[in-house]
C-alpha cells in the first residue's frame, strides 16, 4: 500500500514548501517517505516538480505513477496527467487554469484567494497542504507545530499561515474527505525519525566525522554541503569557507590539513576539473583530505541541476601522474553516512585524497531515516607519537607500506615538517635523481596493497543463487534494489550486486558470483557504461548487458525490470 503525490509549477511558487512541511508532518506522525526534485536551472519560471511517495514499508525509489497531483499551473497537468491514476485526484487553482470537461478527478481550491485573505499571496502553498491533509486523513495539529517552529521569531506570519492552512483544510473538505488511504505506520509514531536529503546528510556526517574545515565554491548540486555546514558553523566551531573559485578551494583545504584540521571540499564535475592540480599536489605532499564530488551531466554546464553517474572514469585518472587515491561512492542514505566517515578515516590513515562521488539525484533525494548510531563513527588521527619518532625527522620516512610517520607543523620543538610540491627526499629537500625518485614513487604507490585490503566488498542483496544478476554503483541502488524485488515476486531468482567502495576495486564477490550468473546486468546512469569498462579492465569480467540512462534523470525501478524482461 502507497500513495505518490507530485506538485508541480514554476520556479519561485514554493512547491519546496509544500514538501517541506508534509513530509516532515508526515515522518512524525510515523510514516515512511521517499521525495524527489526535478528542477530548471532557473530562479523563475519553467517548469518543475517533486514527487513524494508514501509507502508502509521503507522506500528506496521514486514510482512513476501519481495519485494526487497538485498543479500550481496549467503546464503541470498538461505534462502529468498521462501518469495520473484513474482513481487519482488534482489539485488546481480554479482562478489560474481550468481543467477539460472530461477530466472527473479535479479538486479546485482557490489557493491564491484563501491566502491572500489569511494575510499574503505566497502562502497559497500552505493553502496546498492543508487541502493535501484532508485528502490523506490527517489533522492539522503537526503542520502547525513545524509552522510555529519555523517562523518562531515572526509571530504573526506564524498566524497567518496557520489560518491558511485552516482554509485550505476546509476548501478541500467540502469535496473529498480522506480520499486516500495511508499505508499502516511500521514503527511507533512515537519513536523519533528523521527527514534529511541527501546534502543535509553528507553535511551531517562529514560534522560527526570530525571536519572542522570545508571551503568550496557554490556549484549545483553540492551547494546545500556547504550551506548545511555553514548553518552548523559557529555552533560547532567549523570553518566554512566560500572560495574565490575551486583552485582557491582545494589548496585551502590543504593548507589546513596540513596544519592539522580535518578538512574537506565539495563541488561537481565542472569545479572538480578545476581542482585537479590541487589533487595531484595532494598526492605528492601525502596530506589527507576528503572530496566531495557531486556528479551532474556534461560535458561543460551540461544540465546543471539534473544527474548523472558520467565521472566516473575522470575521478579515477584525475590528476597528473601517478599517486594512490581512494574514491567511494554515496548508495543508500543509511550506509553514505557511515561511508562518508569512512573517507575521512582512509584520507588520515594513509595520507591521500578520497574522493566521495555523489549526484544530483542523490543530493536532492529526501528520505524518512531512523537516526543514526554515532557510536558507529570512527574519528583517528593517525598522527606519530614522539617515542615513535626518529631523529632528524623525516616526513617521508621511507616504511614498509608507504606510510611514513605524520607530524603536525609545531607539534615537536625538534621535528621540523618539510614538504614539497617538487619530488623530494625523505627529509622533504627537492631531489633530481633518478634513484631517490624511483623510491618515492615505489613508497607512495606501495600504500594501494593496505588500501586495497580497506575496501569494502559490494552489497548482495536478493535470491543466494540468483541467476539473473544486476550490478551498479553509488545513487542507482534504490531503484535496483526494488527491482530485484519485483523481479523476484514474478517467480524469477534475481540478486544485486552493488558497489559502495570503488578504488581501488574489491574483486571477491565480482568473481565469484559473476561467472555464476545466466544472465547479468550493469545498470549505469551513463552513456558509456563506464563502471561496466572498470570491471573489465580489472576483472577480465563483463556483464552480458547494460542497462543506460543518461537523459538527466534517475531510473525508475520498472523501468530497470522493463529492460532485464527483454533478455529472460
Amino acid at each position: 500500500m502507497e500513495i505518490n503525490l507530485l506538485i508541480g509549477g514554476a520556479a519561485g511558487q514554493g512547491m519546496e514548501t509544500v514538501l517541506h512541511f508534509l513530509g516532515k508532518a508526515l515522518v512524525r506522525e510515523g510514516y515512511q517517505l521517499i521525495s524527489c526534485k526535478d528542477y530548471m536551472s532557473r530562479v523563475r519560471g519553467g517548469h518543475n516538480f517533486f514527487t513524494m511517495r508514501i509507502s508502509g514499508t521503507t522506500p528506496f525509489a521514486p514510482a512513476r505513477q501519481t495519485d494526487i497531483l497538485v498543479a500550481l499551473n496549467e503546464e503541470t497537468y498538461q505534462i502529468h496527467r498521462h501518469n495520473l491514476a484513474d482513481g487519482g485526484k488534482v489539485l488546481y487553482d480554479p482562478e489560474l487554469f481550468s481543467l477539460p470537461e472530461n477530466e472527473s478527478r479535479g479538486i479546485p481550491i482557490r489557493m491564491n484567494a484563501l491566502a491572500r485573505q489569511a494575510g499574503n499571496k505566497v502562502m497559497s502553498n500552505t493553502v496546498a497542504v492543508g487541502a493535501l491533509l484532508v485528502l490523506l486523513g490527517l489533522q492539522t495539529p503537526v503542520v502547525e507545530t513545524l509552522l510555529r517552529e519555523n517562523f518562531a521569531a515572526k509571530g504573526e506570519i506564524a498566524a497567518q499561515n496557520i489560518a491558511a492552512l485552516h482554509a485550505g483544510y476546509r476548501e478541500a473538505a467540502a469535496f473529498c474527505q480522506a480520499c486516500f488511504t495511508l499505508p499502516l505506520r511500521r514503527q511507533d509514531a512515537e519513536e523519533k525519525m528523521l527527514y534529511l536529503d541527501g546534502n543535509q546528510l553528507l553535511g551531517m556526517a562529514a560534522l560527526a566525522s570530525g571536519c572542522r574545515f570545508l571551503s568550496a565554491y557554490p556549484m549545483t548540486p553540492a551547494t546545500g554541503i556547504m550551506t548545511y555546514l555553514a548553518e552548523k558553523a559557529l555552533r560547532y566551531d567549523l570553518v566554512v569557507e566560500q572560495a574565490e573559485d575551486e583552485i582557491g578551494a582545494i589548496n585551502m583545504a590543504l593548507g589546513a590539513a596540513y596544519a592539522g584540521v580535518r578538512s574537506m571540499v565539495s563541488t561537481s564535475g565542472g569545479g572538480f576539473s578545476l581542482m585537479v592540480e590541487g589533487l595531484s599536489l595532494c598526492g605528492m605532499i601525502e596530506t589527507p583530505l576528503v572530496v566531495i564530488v557531486a556528479m551532474r551531466p556534461g560535458p561543460a554546464t551540461g544540465l546543471p541541476t539534473r544527474t548523472e553517474q558520467g565521472d566516473l572514469d575522470f575521478v579515477l585518472h584525475a590528476g597528473h601522474g601517478e599517486f594512490p587515491r581512494a574514491v567511494l561512492s554515496a548508495t543508500s542514505m543509511e550506509d553514505a553516512f557511515y561511508r562518508l566517515n569512512k573517507a575521512f578515516e582512509l584520507a588520515d590513515r594513509f595520507q591521500i585524497p578520497v574522493i566521495f562521488l555523489s549526484d544530483q539525484y542523490f543530493a536532492d533525494t529526501g528520505r524518512s531515516l531512523k537516526p543514526f548510531d554515532f557510536s558507529r563513527l570512527q574519528y583517528n588521527r593517525y598522527l606519530a607519537k614522539e617515542e615513535e619518532l626518529q631523529r632528524p625527522y623525516r616526513r617521508y620516512h621511507l616504511t614498509a607500506d608507504g606510510i611514513s610517520p605524520r607530524v603536525l607543523p609545531g607539534q615537536f620543538t625538534d621535528a621540523l615538517v618539510m614538504v614539497d610540491s617538487d619530488e623530494h627526499d625523505e627529509r622533504g629537500t627537492i631531489i633530481e635523481n633518478a634513484e631517490t625518485r624511483r623510491k618515492m614513487v615505489d613508497k607512495r604507490m606501495g600504500k594501494l596493497q593496505g588500501l586495497a585490503a580497506a575496501m569494502d566488498e559490494p552489497e548482495v542483496y536478493g535470491a543466494e543463487d540468483g541467476e539473473i544478476l544486476l550490478m551498479g554503483w553509488g545513487s542507482t541502488y534504490g531503484a535496483l534494489r526494488e527491482s530485484v524485488d519485483m523481479l523476484n515476486s514474478r517467480g524469477l531468482k534475481a540478486a544485486l550486486l552493488h558497489f559502495a567502495d570503488i578504488w581501488p576495486l574489491p574483486r571477491a564477490r565480482i568473481n565469484s558470483l559473476l561467472p555464476r550468473a545466466k544472465k547479468s546486468f550493469c545498470v549505469e546512469n551513463n552513456y558509456s557504461g563506464q563502471f561496466a569498462s572498470l570491471l573489465r579492465r580489472e576483472t577480465g569480467l563483463a556483464p552480458d548487458h547494460l542497462v543506460r540512462k543518461y537523459d538527466g534523470r534517475p531510473f525508475f525501478p520498472a523501468e530497470i525490470v522493463e529492460e532485464v524482461l527483454k533478455h529472460v
